[in-house]
Parts: structure tokens; C-alpha cells; sequence
């Protein structure tokens, strides 16, 4: 009787998302302070709501590093920003061959989406003529859609990276409002707003998510998944720190599986028809539980990240496979 009344009370929250209510904080916290006794249930009534408006198909999405550890911000998690200690790869923007060499593996490993991804603050006008360059012969020669990641943009560079051809602008809000001093100070969480409200205004699908592990309460994590469902982002990828040594959060520890999978249930109640992405520390936050994510999820990043590595992308085709679930190609 418990198990049946528990279950009733997990399928009312998803009922409550396809009816298009919003959760209470109340009910987002229910779901990140549940029993772990509970998890199942919750990402069986999260499916229910994934199911409804993705059935089965997975999105995936590959990143290319276009511009490395170079980085004047002072971004916590970042092993690419200015106070950053960790021993990684530094080089200029990348030139256009190698920019559609990535391309084409994004098409390899059955990515629908190629996202070009940045560090720093925002792009000079050089490096803007560089991407919108390689992103216009894409789009000429193959069949992907472009998400461009270069921090924060002025008006008319929105502009122009839009009539260029980019589908989609990613720009994450990464923490609370009231977390954000205590993550960077070079930047700030209004300015990372602005810049997704510029991206949507000029006609690119708006992209941002969150980094779980950083010092959150779970409060804040309910209030980032109300900031985004506010913000209306087409697509939130979801990334769970993975602590590099040699940034300030480099003794943070990993955010347990069972509570990562309720921080995906969560984000599908309160987004319940936008993308989710399981995204940067997947593979070691969720471990052996990664298939579970997808319950929940409908998106995942294929291959390495900016400067960890993900795991071999055979092994999430057979993820997905195994699911009974099917890769949606040249989604959005």
C-alpha cells in the first residue's frame, strides 16, 4: 500500500508537467530529498513525461574545444580559466579545416548536432569571422546543425552568428543567482541572461543548463530548474562537476548517482517538454547508472568534453541500443 501511494504521488507530479503546471518549490524539493528507495519510481513517472514528447529518440551532440585554456575569467570549475592550475592544452581558435574535420566526425559518431565551443569571456571580431567562416561551409556540405558556445556576445554579433546559419547558441547559467558570486567574479549571472535573450531575440534556439556540485543547496537547484523553464531554453544540458585538480573546486566532491538522477527527474518536471541533456561528468557522477539518466534525459554530448575525456562513443550507441531506445539523427 505505501509503494502504490508513493508511486501515486511521483505520477501526480508528472500528470501535473504534461497538464503544463509548474511544480511548487515544496514538490521540486520532494523530488531531490526522496528516499533513494524511491528513484526508480521517480524516473519511471519522469518517463512517463519524457516518453510524451520524445517517445524513445536519443539527440546526440559532439563538442570540438575551438579555443583553449586561454581563458581571462575566473570561472571555479573551469581548468581553462586565468586561475586555473591544471596542466591543459592552450592554443588560438582553430583553423577552418580542422573546425570541418570535426564536423565530419560529429557525423561519424551520428550526431545530429556539432557544438563549437569557445573559452572566454566573447569572441573578438577576428575569431567571430573565423567561426561564422567554417559554420557557413558546414552548412553548406552537411546535413548537421551548428551550436555555437563562445561566451558572452555583443548585439550585433548575435547578429551576424544568426544570419550565418547557427542554429542554436549555448550560454549557461551554470548556478543559482544567489551561488554565482562564489563560483566567479568576472562576470555576472545577469550578464548570462542578457546574452540568452540576445540569442533568442535574433531567431537562434536558446541552450542553457547548469553544473551540478558546486556548492548548491538543494533549494537552489529547484530555483535554477524554475530560472530556466522562466528563461523558456529550448535545450538544458545538465552537467555534474567533475572536480579538476588545480581549480578552486578541485576537492569538491562528486555529486552521488542516485541524487544525479533525481536532479534529471527534476529538471523534466519543471521543462517537461524541452530537451535534457546529460551532459559534462556523466561518466563519473552517474557511473554505472548512466542508461538510468536517459529515462529521464533525451539528449547526451558523444565523445570527450573541453578537457576531460568522455567515454568511447560505441559504448553509448550500445546504451541506447540496449534501452530499446533510437538515435535521432540531425536533430536539433
Amino acid at each position: 500500500m505505501e509503494t502504490t501511494m508513493t508511486n501515486t504521488k511521483w505520477q501526480f507530479l508528472a500528470e501535473k508537467a504534461l497538464r503544463g503546471e509548474r511544480l511548487t518549490l515544496e514538490e521540486g524539493l520532494s523530488v531531490l530529498e526522496a528516499d533513494n528507495d524511491d528513484v526508480l519510481l521517480i524516473m519511471n513517472a519522469a518517463f512517463t513525461v519524457r516518453k510524451h514528447f520524445y517517445g524513445k529518440k536519443v539527440k546526440l551532440n559532439m563538442i570540438i574545444n575551438a579555443k583553449s585554456g586561454l581563458c581571462p575569467e575566473d570561472c571555479g570549475y573551469c581548468s581553462q580559466s586565468i586561475v586555473s592550475t591544471a596542466p591543459v592544452n592552450k592554443y588560438t581558435l582553430l583553423d577552418k579545416e580542422t573546425l570541418l574535420a570535426g564536423a565530419r566526425e560529429a557525423m561519424a559518431r551520428m550526431a545530429g548536432t556539432y557544438c563549437i565551443v569557445a573559452a572566454g569571456k566573447g569572441p573578438t571580431d577576428k575569431e567571430l569571422n573565423q567561426v561564422i567562416d567554417a559554420i557557413k561551409e558546414i552548412r553548406e556540405t552537411m546535413p548537421l546543425k551548428i551550436c555555437a558556445c563562445l561566451g558572452i556576445l555583443k548585439e550585433d554579433q548575435a547578429k551576424r552568428l544568426a544570419e550565418a546559419g547557427v542554429h542554436r547558441y549555448n550560454h549557461n547559467l551554470n548556478t543559482s543567482k544567489a551561488n554565482y558570486p562564489s563560483i566567479t567574479m568576472t562576470h555576472t549571472y545577469d550578464q548570462r541572461v542578457e546574452t540568452v535573450e540576445k540569442v533568442k531575440a535574433h531567431g537562434m534556439s536558446p541552450c542553457s543548463g547548469v553544473i551540478i556540485g558546486m556548492g548548491e543547496t538543494h533549494q537552489e537547484i529547484v530555483e535554477m530548474a524554475f530560472a530556466l523553464h522562466e528563461l523558456d531554453a529550448d535545450s538544458i544540458p545538465i552537467n555534474f562537476l567533475n572536480a579538476i585538480p588545480g581549480t578552486p573546486l578541485e576537492h569538491a566532491g562528486r555529486t552521488p548517482s542516485m541524487k544525479a538522477l533525481k536532479v534529471l527527474a527534476l529538471f523534466r518536471f519543471v521543462c517537461p517538454s524541452k530537451e535534457i541533456r546529460v551532459a559534462g561528468g556523466r561518466e563519473v557522477n552517474l557511473r554505472t547508472l548512466q542508461p538510468l539518466s536517459l529515462y529521464a534525459a533525451n539528449s547526451l554530448f558523444v565523445g570527450d568534453y573541453l578537457t576531460t575525456a568522455g567515454q568511447d562513443v560505441s559504448a553509448d550507441h550500445q546504451i541506447i541500443e540496449d534501452l530499446g531506445f533510437e538515435i535521432e539523427l540531425n536533430a536539433l
